[in-house]
């Protein structure tokens, strides 16, 4: 394995929940002065439980019990993505045109690293959003991680939706 403990991790831990009919949406690793906390997000069509999460984190702890990834102590925490959820493949970004997300870029564009708009299409190469009426496209080497931006039903002066 090589490049980043979350590239790592995300090797060796995406086939195994596959198999267990899971997706893998993202991996978070935060290396620590004692112990790191890795955070696995997981995912299915039908959405998850805990029964879900209590039985990948079993699978998951097994398997870097055997292989040792991280060189430290370690606490495994597994999730659901939220509705917050990172889109991390270009199979994400397809599954998800058409909904507002939030672009992080690596390196800012004429002054700017953040933009909020409609994700319009994605391809193999990277992606269009409307912000702002305007049109923006990068490559996914360009984002450095993009999420899903809840979007709630207005609601009136007295807290019912409209």
């Amino acid at each position: 394995m090589s490049g980043t403990m979350r590239d790592k991790l995300i090797e060796l831990l995406e086939p195994l929940l596959a198999g267990l009919g899971f997706e893998l949406v993202d991996i978070e690793f935060a290396p620590g002065r004692g112990s790191a906390h890795v955070t696995v997000y997981i995912d299915r069509p039908e959405g998850i439980v805990i029964e879900d999460c209590e039985r990948c984190s079993r699978e998951m702890s097994a398997l870097l019990d055997v292989h040792d990834p991280i060189p430290q102590a370690y606490t495994l925490e597994v999730s659901s993505p939220g509705l917050d959820r990172v889109l991390r493949t270009p199979a994400h970004y397809e599954r998800f045109a058409g909904a507002r997300v939030l672009v992080e870029l690596v390196a800012a564009r004429n002054g700017r690293r953040r933009y909020t708009g409609k994700l319009l299409k994605s391809d193999a190469a990277g992606i269009e959003l409307e912000v702002d009426g305007q049109g923006v496209v990068a490559g996914y080497s360009e984002i450095a991680r993009t999420r899903l931006v809840p979007e709630w039903p207005e609601q009136t002066s007295k807290g019912r939706r409209r």
